[in-house]
Formats: C-alpha cells, sequence, structure tokens
C-alpha cells in the first residue's frame, strides 16, 4: 500500500475520532443533545468502518447504512458480523432535521456509543499497526 492511500485511510479515521470527541464532549457529566450525541456516533461508525473497506481495497459507496458497510466489513472478517448495529443508520440523517422529530433517550444513546466503540475496537485491532 502506498503512503497516499495510508494518509487517506488515516483521514478518514483521524474524522472519525473528532466525532467521538464530540460524543465524549457531549457525555461529560449528564448527556445533552442525545440526538446530536447518536448522529455522531452515527458518523464516527461510518468513518471507520469506510477506512477499513480502503483498507481492504473495497470501493466504497456513497451510503450512511452501518449494517450495509458492516456486511460489507464482515466479507472480509467475520468479526464485524458479531456487530449489532441495532438502529445507528437512522440517526445519520434522520435526526438531523425537523419533521417526525425524534429525541433518543439515554439508554439509546449509550447503546449507540457501545456499537460505535466495538467498531472502532475492531477496525484499531485490524488495521491501526499497517497505518500509524
Amino acid at each position: 500500500m502506498n503512503q497516499a492511500t495510508k494518509d487517506y485511510i488515516k483521514q478518514w479515521i483521524l474524522k472519525a475520532e473528532e466525532d467521538l470527541l464530540v460524543v465524549e464532549r457531549l457525555i461529560e457529566g449528564q448527556i445533552v443533545a442525545p440526538a446530536s450525541i447518536c448522529f455522531h456516533c452515527q458518523q464516527a461508525a461510518e468513518k471507520y468502518l469506510k477506512a477499513y473497506l480502503i483498507f481492504h481495497k473495497v470501493e466504497i459507496r456513497r451510503t450512511h447504512n452501518i449494517e450495509f458497510l458492516l456486511s460489507e466489513c464482515n466479507d472480509i472478517d467475520l468479526v464485524f458480523g458479531e456487530i449489532d448495529a441495532k438502529n445507528l443508520s437512522d440517526y445519520g440523517v434522520d435526526v438531523r432535521y425537523p419533521g417526525d422529530m425524534y429525541i433518543p433517550d439515554e439508554s439509546e444513546v449509550r447503546d449507540c456509543i457501545a456499537i460505535v466503540k466495538r467498531i472502532k475496537r475492531a477496525v484499531e485491532e485490524s488495521i491501526f499497526s499497517e497505518i500509524f
């Protein structure tokens, strides 16, 4: 893998880390802005999974669907098939716009955080040593 590809993957991962930093800040003390927390969890998960796919030379599609991305990653490593994304994909777009506004409860927020941390761990264990 050439350095330009490694740098590109690092950019995906650094943007995912930035989303997680936002999550960590929004849960300090108490949970504030639960829809935003879940949105940033979805975004971080999406970026980690896309970085993993790019690393494995899989063409990434324009999608926010975490279940689809996990399936694509599962084709490479079965550990991704063990991750239940629940409704994490729903937070990618739906919670960002008014209308049928939905505010996740604390349990859902905690689930989103746990899912993205599990995805991060799977990606870290697989590719970080070769990227960083």
